[in-house]
């Protein structure tokens, strides 16, 4: 039994903008098969595709407050240029500067047209595989203990493991990674960005859940009423649901 991340929920007052957005800034295509606005690789919506974690845009009425996500999106780049280039197309499309106390850095931080931060690394050997999402990456207070929540979770492989820092990616070798950095700032605000996450075929999702909470998840009620999906907070807060197979 175990569970895989199939895709990024961000909540947005205009879901179909921010959609368009991330489609054009990922290369991908967005479509609106009910009330969400779904980001995946063109050709037509697959789910959960196979190979990416996808994004999926949900409206809310709230707008984005001031404090910085504390999920974000890190896009891969393969050169120098390709980075100059990605920057100045994601401006053109809606995307401004973002200052988190980033300092002087190699990697650009910006924000969606709702103010959801994301960076554009610079060219790393290690996202040469990713696609152009390299990592989903979460703050934290403590890396180990996340690590041992989310190996546990999913069923993505944990890489390394520090005091600052935990990387997992799926077994396949395929996708982005997810990351825990530890930052010194504490969760204050719901999250904006969250992982959903699915059952494979076959397997009982309540049962799932039920392994989640004897981790350590939480239950959470945010007024989604009767839902097929499960609302949950991993052991530092952190918001994530688990769906059901259509």
């Amino acid at each position: 039994m175990a569970l895989r991340p199939v895709q990024v929920n961000i909540k947005a007052l205009d879901a179909p903008t921010v959609g368009r957005f991330w489609a054009e800034a990922l290369g991908w295509s967005a479509y609106s098969p009910g009330v969400t606005t779904y980001v995946g690789p063109a050709g037509g919506p697959v789910w959960p595709d196979p190979v990416a974690v996808c994004i999926d845009v949900v409206p809310v009425p709230e707008p984005k407050t001031t404090t910085k996500n504390r999920v974000h999106l890190d896009l891969a780049t393969t050169s120098a240029a390709h980075q100059t280039e990605l920057v100045a197309r994601l401006k053109a499309l809606g995307a401004t500067p973002a200052h988190v106390g980033q300092g002087d850095v190699p990697w650009t931080v910006l924000a969606d047209p709702e103010g959801n931060e994301f960076c554009v690394l610079e060219p790393r050997e290690t996202y040469r595989d990713t696609g152009p999402i390299a990592a989903v990456v979460v703050d934290c207070v403590d890396p180990r203990a996340m690590a041992r929540f989310w190996s546990e979770a999913i069923d993505w492989t944990l890489h390394e493991v520090t005091d600052d820092h935990a990387v997992l990616r799926s077994a396949k070798g395929v996708g982005p990674y997810l990351e825990f950095l530890r930052t010194p700032d504490v969760k204050t605000v719901p999250d904006r960005v969250h992982l959903d996450l699915l059952p494979y075929p076959g397997d009982d999702k309540a049962a799932e859940v039920a392994r989640l909470r004897a981790l350590g998840a939480t239950d959470l009620d945010v007024g989604q009423g009767d839902v097929p999906w499960t609302c949950l907070t991993d052991p530092e807060g952190h918001e994530f649901c688990v769906c059901a197979l259509s």
